[in-house]
């Protein structure tokens, strides 16, 4: 199994919008259930450990969504609210240098206390002072400021339940005994995948990034026009079997195929397959949270950094899509397909009746040629809680659509997630694209 080591921005951030006031105490109670949820049936060793630095321990995760409540809500917005412990808010920050000294990120797994009961006892502490800040009465003001800071929370807890579990995923990779985090709900037959397709657009001048109602975050808007020369996108994402015929006509081994900072990274570190890939008796293997497994030529091939995304494109005479592209492509689609909710934590095969552009969300996040920079007129949010989307805003690449491990409800057409081109432990694969 590849060792390679990916690094990328496990990002949270800023927002701009916010839903209405009633409801926001059930959601906040089901998002911090769903995150609870996905620790079931771990041991305590499972919690703390950090396989590479982009992993956080699972443990870590917890704390960390705790204090972004207790530093952005409850310290601000309760006036009787007492921290948990006065160390936590220095160990428990993750990049917000305006909020003050942070612990190592590499040496978040050197943190065998506070243990897991105790995290456990701080998210209940937590909880419990959010419970009494959400029945409070407030003034119409100060009202509208708490919704839209709780609104922040709630997506950004959702980003790190999609972190539980691609960090899980590598913590059990890189044990011998290749531990099952859930077992498979379903055995997944190799079926038929239909002929891959191309749904044409006309281009023209487009409008894209976030205008509307509802919650985004900041590095989503302001929305502006674009103009687009015609394209067209393949109408299903690209597939383990079409990804093994790039492997066996020697892709990993034509540097023609590569960008130049792509093949040294490949040579450097060994790339010869997909990440999680692996060749047991003449057959290909990939590890997954339910295990071990044959790879499935049906499946949508994922893992990849951003370098083999652009390569296999080469290779096919195509290319990946631009981020206004995709954008355009999927804004009159409905938010479906296979999320987390699913329980399969693994890509699925597309139907095979399926028509038009399908596995446009959920699945697999969907590389992207564009880099991830502002957005014309774009201003982050003030003080700490607008310090993410912005300063990262160099040497990545974006992706869309969400993935195997994405809520639902935290994805739309405009949100614009962010990974290095060298990444690939996220669930990472891609779509093609081409000109007329």
């Amino acid at each position: 199994m590849s060792t390679r080591v990916a690094r990328g921005s496990g990002r949270s951030g800023a927002g701009r919008g916010s839903h209405a006031r009633g409801g926001v105490a059930e959601r906040f109670a089901h998002v911090r259930s769903a995150t609870d949820a996905l620790t079931v049936g771990l041991s305590a060793e499972d919690f703390v450990v950090q396989s590479m630095e982009d992993v956080s321990p699972t443990k870590w995760h917890l704390a960390h969504t705790s204090w972004f409540w207790e530093a952005f809500v409850l310290g601000p917005h309760l006036d009787d609210y007492k921290p948990f412990h006065p160390d936590y808010h220095y160990l428990f920050n993750s990049y917000y240098v305006q909020a003050g000294e942070r612990h190592c990120r590499a040496q978040r797994g050197y943190l065998s206390r506070p243990t897991v009961h105790e995290v456990r006892e701080y998210r209940a502490h937590v909880d419990r002072a959010m419970a009494r800040l959400l029945t409070r009465e407030a003034d119409d003001t100060r009202s509208r400021e708490l919704s839209a800071l709780i609104v922040i929370g709630l997506n950004h807890e959702q980003q790190h339940q999609e972190l539980i579990l691609t960090d899980l995923k590598h913590v059990f990779s890189v044990n011998p005994l290749r531990p099952v985090y859930r077992p498979s709900r379903e055995a997944t037959p190799v079926a038929p995948v239909p002929s891959m397709e191309w749904v044409p657009f006309e281009g023209g001048i487009q409008t894209v990034g976030h205008g509307g109602p509802g919650f985004h975050f900041d590095n989503e808007g302001p929305a502006h026009r674009r103009f687009l020369e015609p394209f067209a996108l393949a109408s299903r994402l690209v597939t383990n079997g079409e990804y093994l015929e790039f492997i066996e006509d020697g892709g990993y081994a034509r540097a023609t195929l590569w960008m130049s900072a792509g093949w040294a990274n490949r040579e450097a570190d060994g790339w010869s397959e997909p990440f999680y890939w692996e060749r047991r008796d003449g057959e290909w293997w990939t590890f997954t949270l339910s295990g071990m497994r044959r790879v499935d030529p049906s499946e949508p091939v994922c893992h990849l950094t951003w370098f083999e995304a652009d390569a296999f494109a080469r290779w096919a005479g195509a290319r990946l899509p631009r981020e206004d592209e995709w954008e355009v492509a999927a804004g009159g689609l409905p938010v479906e397909g296979n999320f987390v909710e699913s329980g399969r934590f693994h890509p699925a095969p597309v139907g095979a009746t399926s028509r038009g552009l399908s596995q446009m969300f959920g699945d697999v996040w969907e590389w992207t040629s564009s880099a991830y920079s502002a957005y014309p007129g774009y201003r982050p949010e003030e003080g700490a809680i607008g310090e993410y989307n912005g300063k990262f805003m160099c040497g990545q690449f974006v992706l869309k659509g969400g993935s195997c491990a994405t809520p639902v409800s935290h994805v739309r057409h405009t949100y614009r997630n962010f990974f290095a081109p060298e990444s690939a432990w996220q669930f990472t694969g891609l779509r093609l694209a081409r000109d007329p």
